[in-house]
């Protein structure tokens, strides 16, 4: 039987510990110092493959995980930032830049790994600057690791001799689909290939599984790891499920390439270096280099292969409905059609108006996303409508682009109020539902009744958009909220000097509440001041 309170055991599973913590701490140390870098090169993401692709080494160097790059390139794939073939390179480039880790590790560096973790954790301690304290943090990262790893191999080496253990090698050593499973299912598990790669070095280094087996470990590391894409791809848009699925595709077609190739290519390997550690860790590379070389010339093909295979869906057709004309026969019909596109994007936020203070009745992810989903949406219909403005304004007449300016100060209004709602409405929500807080039942009535009003106003500004006649009551309508709004927070401060526990405990997310939904309100009225 396996004793788990083994100190052998223990230390195997300390050593697991160490080094994906050591990986974890130095790759968010290493994101916040270098935060202006990665948004730079996340900006560089392009057509152009061979760039995409040193993008992709760059960025897997820095985050130290290429499963965090590919979630961030599904994100950003969701959020139709990116496309498909853009991030093609990017994915190849991730495959190579997680080579620097298995790499580094390979190298028998614990002697150095104490006296670095001190020395870091000197600086952090005493330092009052950040981007030392994350350097430091950094450096104490990856001297984690290294000692991860020596606990992991001193481990490994009394587990051969453990019967239950040398059993389970065994079978491993006798099916090589089962090395193979095994590795891909711990990968997935811990979310790290280079904790999955470093365990099966100390396991070759043990003699407990052989150099074959160690680079079936590889394989299956490389497969395991598009488990964190693929869990991320899961809720997101066609564009970011083509970006997961073709990570994984890339990774697995790779896998079978090298697959009966394994032992020939291992005594290439042998050749170069007789340590098991570096034998496993040069596979790692070589395989990586070999599958970016064989893969690169056929990105684009790849790219639609995969877009066929994951096709856009009905769900996912948006865009703008009264943009796409380009036969316009004046610019009075251009910006008519511009105005409704305004007033679709009106809707949309009159729609998470609505539906903002159904984030503080009952915790709801699917609303959560659905409103930003909905700001997305508004972004996207901003975006495009300004640009079309813009140009219909170098075709007109002064009079004319002093309306188009209008239009484009209302639609960035109607996209201003959105964001409030996405960022900041959505945080006091969370807030409120993470610390399990409750408004008090006459401070719920008045969030109610604020929120009421707050519509009101919203659809006046709206309509008064369309009709300048509704300006003047559009702000006697905000003028009363706004004295709302006083009204219900003084009657909330009388609530904290009576001393009521949930008007305590909610205060400062009831007070930006009313904030918020005021300046919303605001935000929809602006307009109407320059057309009294």
């Amino acid at each position: 039987m396996i004793d788990v309170g083994s100190s052998y055991f223990i230390l195997l599973l300390g050593g697991i510990a160490f080094f994906h913590y050591g990986m974890t701490l130095a790759g968010q140390s290493l994101e916040k110092l270098l935060a202006s870098r990665i948004s730079g090169l996340m900006n560089k993401v392009s057509d152009n493959n061979f760039l995409s692709m040193v993008v992709g080494v760059s960025l897997t160097t820095l985050l130290q995980s290429s499963g965090a790059v590919t979630s961030m390139l599904v994100g950003l794939g969701s959020a139709r930032v990116i496309n498909l073939r853009q991030v093609m390179g990017v994915i190849i480039g991730t495959a190579v830049g997680s080579t620097l880790t298995v790499q580094l590790i390979s190298f028998n560096l614990v002697s150095i790994s104490l006296p670095v973790f001190i020395i870091a954790f000197a600086f952090y301690y005493q330092s009052k600057k950040v981007s030392i304290k994350n350097l430091a943090l950094a450096l104490m990262g990856f001297a984690l690791l290294f000692i991860g790893m020596k606990m992991m191999g001193d481990s490994s080496k009394h587990f051969v001799e453990n019967p239950v253990f040398a059993d389970f090698f065994k079978a491993l050593r006798d099916n090589p689909g089962y090395s193979l499973l095994v590795s891909i299912v711990f990968c997935a598990f811990v979310h790290s290939s280079a904790v999955t790669i470093g365990l099966a070095m100390a396991l070759a280094a043990a003699k407990a599984i052989s150099i074959e087996d160690a680079m079936l470990w590889v394989y299956g590391a490389n497969i395991g790891t598009t488990s964190t894409a693929l869990l991320a791809a899961a809720g997101s848009n066609y564009i970011g499920k083509q970006v997961a699925w073709a990570h994984f595709f890339y990774k697995t077609i790779s896998v079978l390439i090298f697959y009966p190739f394994t032992s020939m290519f291992l005594n290439v390997l042998e050749n170069l270096d007789t340590s098991s550690a570096r034998i496993v860790a040069n596979g790692h590379l070589v395989f990586n280099l070999i599958s970016a070389a064989l893969f690169f010339p056929f990105i684009n093909k790849g790219a639609l292969l995969i877009q066929k295979m994951f096709p856009k869906g009905p769900q996912d057709e948006f865009g703008a409905d009264y943009l796409r004309m380009n036969n316009y026969q004046s610019t009075s019909l251009a910006t008519s059609y511009a105005q409704r596109e305004i007033m679709r994007t009106a809707d949309i936020v009159m729609s998470m108006i609505g539906d903002s203070l159904k984030l503080f009745e009952s915790p709801d992810p699917l609303l959560i996303e659905s409103i930003k989903d909905r700001d997305n949406k508004v972004d996207f219909l901003y975006r495009e409508t300004k640009m079309f403005l813009l140009d219909q304004a170098n075709k007109s007449h002064t009079a004319v682009q002093q309306n188009i300016l209008n239009m484009i100060m209302f639609i960035s209004d109607l996209e201003r109020a959105a964001d409030a709602i996405d960022i900041n409405i959505i945080t006091l929500a969370i807030k409120k539902n993470a610390l399990k807080l409750e408004f008090s039942e006459e401070g719920w009535d008045e969030i109610k009744t604020m929120h009421a009003q707050m519509m009101k106003v919203a659809n006046m500004g709206i309509n008064a958009y369309q009709t300048k006649e509704l300006c003047a009551e559009t702000i006697t309508l905000k003028r009363e909220l706004a004295k709302l709004e006083i009204n219900l927070r003084e009657n909330h401060i009388g609530r904290l000097n009576r001393g009521m526990r949930d008007s305590i405990n909610t205060s400062s997310i009831h007070l930006d509440l009313l904030s918020e939904f005021r300046r919303i309100a605001s935000l929809l009225c602006n307009h109407a001041y320059n057309s009294k």
